[in-house]
């Protein structure tokens, strides 16, 4: 890392993992290379709160501690469910055109473009330094209703079937994902609130709204077709 460090002064940092291990060896590295951390963490961590809902927001609730504690200048975007994480789908929409899984509370899906967005003008000006801006999509939106935006995308009847956690662990298990992953989402889906939590912070930091799920489901079509 340090070779691709040179001449940096901001990074933007995703943690692809599911816990902080290496990450204060990181952050050591950083602070002897650059000025400032851009950390995408998750609108589900709760500000003093002893335990977080589920191991996914703990994380990111760890991952902002340390990154708080390593002397580095920070901001960090708290994002709300990734519109992405749909793509997940796109084999069974493809296949049979039912989407079956475990059923996690609706939340404000945010486009991917609309992070970016945000995150390129917390990058590249001032004034954000020890902020922590919470980014939305403009609504709440279930499982279910995402599935049927992609249908109403790409012309078909789909539905979102949802499975006890013990049927989606077994499926998922066999797709091949690492099992600290499939308990980790499991248990969000388990103990993660509904949240109606919807904020006006992309359209403050960009002069645009952000775009709701079903601009997302066309503009991705072509992945479930």
């Amino acid at each position: 890392m340090a070779g691709a460090l040179g001449g940096v002064e901001t990074v933007f940092l995703v943690w692809p993992f599911l816990t902080t291990e290496g990450a204060p060896a990181v952050l050591d590295l950083l602070k002897r290379h650059v000025r400032r951390v851009v950390y995408l963490s998750s609108s589900g961590v709760r500000d003093g709160a002893r335990r977080q809902t589920d191991p996914i927001n703990q994380l990111h609730a760890d991952m902002e501690a340390l990154i708080e504690g390593s002397r580095l200048e920070w901001t960090v975007l708290r994002s709300n469910t990734i519109a992405t994480n749909a793509l997940g789908w796109a084999e069974q929409i493809r296949t049979t055109g039912v989407v079956r899984g475990p059923d996690i509370a609706a939340t404000a899906v945010i486009h991917e473009g609309d992070i970016g967005a945000v995150a390129a003008r917390v990058l590249t000006s001032p004034g954000h330094e020890g902020a922590r801006h919470v980014l939305t999509g403009p609504e709440v939106v279930s499982r279910a209703e995402q599935v049927q935006a992609i249908g109403d995308a790409i012309g078909r009847v789909l539905r979102f079937e949802p499975v006890a956690l013990d049927v989606a662990r077994e499926r998922m298990l066999a797709d091949g994902r690492p099992p600290a992953l499939v308990e980790a989402l499991l248990a969000s889906a388990e103990s993660r609130p509904e949240s109606r939590l919807v904020t006006t912070t992309v359209e403050h930091l960009t002069g645009t709204p952000p775009r709701p799920f079903t601009t997302w489901a066309h503009d991705n079509a072509h992945a479930f077709r």
